[in-house]
């Protein structure tokens, strides 16, 4: 009986994927557990270093940051390879948040000065540090994964990846929801450690599953894929089935940076203290994480087998729709809060690994260069396009709303376009066994 209800949910799964995909929940088990913990912990540095009148302006200096890092990351990818980089990232991330935890509470640039100002540089590069933990390493991550993975097994083993991925972050927003007990500082110090234990977790599984050869899509013609920071750029503005990937990936990062805006700017009325803002974030980390996790140990893994990739493409972005204009009719904090829990939650347990998926038949070439300015540079735009509406009517709640609203629901309608054009080329190249160069 138990084998029968596993099969329906996961699939067959072999001793061999068992292993593989287990020690790959692993790593993102450590990856975004650390990254929620920092996540729900930003706002509230932010806000008592800056001042987060000003978030929305870091995110739309984010995005100009995100073009030089997106270029400097296509380089490296040829230079120093996927697994090289994943490894040289979590160094450069776990130093830096140790070095970060050290100067908030030693030094007078930290909280010993209890005035926040727009001038307190070093509130500004903790919220950037931590917004390119998403953007980098999660790509990253996902793209070393692609890379070893077939079709067939990828819909079995992506989600036991993501539940894993789901537990980390329910632990990480559980520490933040504790912070007045544990304090920032040291919920800092435990983020840099999980990002440096990625190191060891990624020599144990390249010495336990090997990649086997074949396992990569090759260019028809043999050739040597072009290398250069641009190329990235240049292969998702002329391949149409890339760029509908790029806009099922990042349209619903424009609403959800509106509605958490939102959401933060009337928590923070009732949350007066640091330790109390960053509490209110641990729990929303909670309830969004808990939500992606119950879906994916029960429900992505069905879905994509049952209903097919494109069912689930779609599924996101009509729901979406719904929580907008429940919000629109419904503006409080209860319901804000459900909207961007529920809009999280299926981007974290659905949106991501199908859109992982949507990689499978794709060259080399393709799958680490494109993917690079879709994750990074992508991801960054978005939130920076729903930054720029949130900083233009952040003075009127109601003109907020009422423009976001309208807004949203008009990417909506291009987001279903490019989610059912996707599905359907998705099936054509599996289905033909063809690859997009």
């Amino acid at each position: 009986m138990l084998s029968r209800i596993i099969t329906s949910l996961w699939g067959e799964l072999s001793r061999e994927e068992m292993k593989k995909f287990g020690l790959l929940s692993s790593i993102f088990f450590l990856l975004i557990g650390s990254y929620w913990l920092l996540r729900t912990q930003k706002n509230a540095v932010f806000d008592a270093l800056v001042g987060y009148q000003y978030q929305p302006r870091a995110k739309i200096i984010n995005l100009f940051a995100s073009v030089v890092l997106v270029l400097i990351y296509s380089k490296l990818i040829d230079i120093l390879g996927k697994k090289n980089l994943l490894l040289t990232l979590a160094m450069f991330f776990s130093g830096g948040f140790m070095l970060f935890a050290y100067l908030l509470q030693f030094s007078s640039i930290g909280f010993a000065d209890p005035v926040a100002s727009p001038y307190r540089l070093l509130g500004w590069f903790i919220y950037l540090m931590t917004e390119w933990i998403g953007s980098l390493m999660v790509g990253l991550f996902w793209a070393f994964v692609t890379s070893t993975t077939k079709a067939e097994s990828a819909k079995k083993g992506y989600p036991l990846i993501l539940a894993g991925a789901q537990i980390g972050a329910v632990i990480g927003s559980y520490l933040s929801f504790k912070t007045e007990y544990f304090g920032i500082t040291p919920l800092f110090t435990v983020g840099s450690i999980s990002l440096g234990l990625i190191i060891p977790m990624v020599f144990l599984y390249l010495k336990l599953v090997p990649v086997e050869p074949g396992m990569e899509p090759k260019a028809v013609d043999g050739k040597k894929p072009k290398t250069g920071m641009l190329e990235g750029l240049k292969i998702l503005a002329t391949r149409p089935y890339i760029m509908g990937i790029f806009a099922v990936s990042t349209i619903y990062e424009v609403i959800n940076t509106i509605l958490e805006f939102e959401m933060n700017m009337i928590a923070k009325q009732t949350y007066i203290t640091k330790e109390a803002f960053a509490s209110f974030n641990g729990t929303y980390g909670i309830l969004v994480n808990t939500l992606a996790f119950l879906f994916a140990l029960l429900g992505t893994s069905l879905l994509i087998r049952r209903f097919g990739l494109r069912f689930c493409l779609l599924m996101f972005p009509i729901m979406t729709a719904g929580l907008v204009v429940g919000v629109y009719f419904s503006p409080v904090l209860g319901m804000l809060l459900g909207a961007c829990m529920a809009i999280k939650g299926l981007s974290y347990a659905l949106n991501n690994p199908t859109k992982e998926m949507m990689y499978i038949p794709t060259s080399q070439d393709v799958r680490f260069k494109a993917k690079g300015w879709v994750d990074q540079f992508g991801s960054r735009s978005s939130k920076g396009a729903g930054s720029i509406v949130s900083d233009l009517f952040k003075s009127s709640i109601s003109d907020l709303l009422l423009y976001s609203t309208v807004i949203s629901l008009g990417l909506i309608g291009v987001w279903v376009v490019a989610a059912a054009y996707v599905g359907s080329r998705f099936k054509v190249l599996t289905d033909t066994n063809q690859v997009v160069e």
